[in-house]
């Protein structure tokens, strides 16, 4: 039987199959982008593809503790916009 990754969730810290999660990667010259395959190069934080999770995770600035780094605003928008806040609806 073959090992599934698991991985952490940073806004509810629920651990789940590392398929069942959204990365955000800080890549090696210092921007963050979104990773939808899981296999970008550099340090990886890991959020619920739910948008309660998502919305938790950029307001308490999550992103930026897990992965040490300002996140950039290009990233925030493109959370935002694939997983809208049920406000901006």
């Amino acid at each position: 039987m073959k090992k599934i990754p698991q991985r952490m969730c940073v806004a509810c810290k629920a651990r789940r199959d590392k398929s069942e999660l959204l990365r955000v990667v800080l890549l090696p010259d210092g921007h963050t982008e979104l990773d939808p395959t899981g296999k970008m190069p550099g340090r990886g934080a890991y959020v619920c593809k739910d948008e309660d999770c998502i919305a938790q995770a950029l307001k308490a600035n999550r992103f930026q503790r897990g992965l040490k780094t300002q996140v950039d605003s290009d990233t925030v928008e493109q959370l935002k916009t694939i997983y809208p806040n049920k406000e901006q609806r």
